[in-house]
Parts: C-alpha cells; structure tokens; sequence
C-alpha cells in the first residue's frame, strides 16, 4: 500500500471515528454567506501542475457531471475543516528543492512530506474521497505575505469561495485572507483561468 493511500485511510477512519453526521450538525456552524471570486480569462497554468496532470490525469480531470458549487451543511463543513487540520498536522513541510532537487513539483505527497501544493493536492483527494466534488474544488495561485508565490485550494461553495491553506488552520473566505489572488484551475476544462491580481509567479515552492 502506498504512503499516500495510508495517509487517506488514516485521516478519512479519523473523521468518521470522530464525529457522526448528527454529531457534526452541533459541533460545526456554517459560515456567513460570502463574495464569490471571478474568474476573468484564460491563464496559461504553471509547468509544474502541467507535469502533474501527465502523472496524475484523474487528479486534473474536469466531470461536468458534478455540481459545480460544495452545498455547505454543518456536517460537511466540519469534514471540510477537520482535513485542512489533519494534513496540516501530518506532512512535513519541506521544499521541492530539499525535496526533488528542482525548483517546483506538484505531487500527492506519497512519503508524507512535501510544501504548499502538496498539502492542497492531498487535501482535494481526501474531500473527494469523502463524496465532496472534486469540480469544485480548484488548485490556486496567489501572491502571499511575502510576496511570493503559493499555492492554496479553494472550495467553490453556495456561500462563497473558501481557501484551505497549509500556513492557517482555519478556512477563510478567500477575500479574509490577506493574499493576492493570481488564477486558479477552470471548473469547465482542464485549464486555468485568472482571477486579477498581478504577474503570475513561475512557481509555488515555498513551505
């Protein structure tokens, strides 16, 4: 069994362990309704996810079957918070030049360590396996405090746009969360799309 597959089943028996649907009803209040981001045009996507999806083309696939927007209910929103928590507690952040020698890879984290994408990659793969989406849920390019590049994902919802992030335990509406907001995956084909901001960083590879 793989390092990634073992990581999946340990988290998802956790969340089910954790707390049942009505459970989860009084423990998680949802969000207040907020601004949803807008996709302006076409954005040409990073080299290194572009890679990805050759590795991973079922990670990348666009089902137009699926809804495009999460329905938040408590019980899903308290899935949606307890993977953000759970991979962020359990991989080691480590950079893709420590980590493969290159400058920026996007991957599943399948020996427990990786950095931002990474994080998100096994985050969106975790909530899918769990029935969420998996159109709604887009990898996303932003500016950080910094003023480099990362990379966070962003749940498209019917109360607005959240991010899950591997620097926050919280998931903040995406405007909450003091980034610059670059582009992000389409929701209708395998490409990208912009969301303003400013110059495109070449990568995302920082921790």
């Amino acid at each position: 069994m793989g390092r990634t597959k073992t990581i999946a089943l340990a988290l998802l028996a956790a969340l089910a362990a954790s707390a049942s649907p009505t459970q989860a009803q009084t423990l998680a209040a949802l969000p207040s309704p907020t601004p949803s981001a807008q996709p302006l045009h076409e954005a040409k996507p990073l080299a290194a996810w572009s890679a990805f999806c050759q590795r991973y083309a079922a990670e990348c696939a666009i089902d137009l079957n699926e809804a495009p927007r999460i329905t938040l209910t408590p019980a899903t929103w308290a899935t949606i918070a307890a993977v953000n928590r759970r991979v962020n507690r359990t991989l080691r952040p480590l950079t893709d030049m420590d980590h493969w020698g290159v400058p920026d890879r996007w991957d599943l984290a399948e020996d427990g360590a990786g950095d931002c994408e990474d994080y998100q990659l096994l985050k969106r793969k975790l909530l899918a396996e769990a029935g969420l989406p998996r159109r709604a849920m887009r990898m996303t390019v932003v500016i950080d405090e910094k003023g480099e590049g990362h990379a966070v994902l962003t749940l498209i919802t019917d109360r607005g746009d959240f991010v899950l992030d591997n620097k926050v335990g919280d998931v903040l509406a995406w405007h909450r969360t003091g980034y610059v907001f670059i582009k992000r995956e389409s929701a209708e084909t395998v490409a990208w799309v912009s969301l303003g901001g400013v110059t495109s960083p070449v990568t995302t590879a920082n921790r």
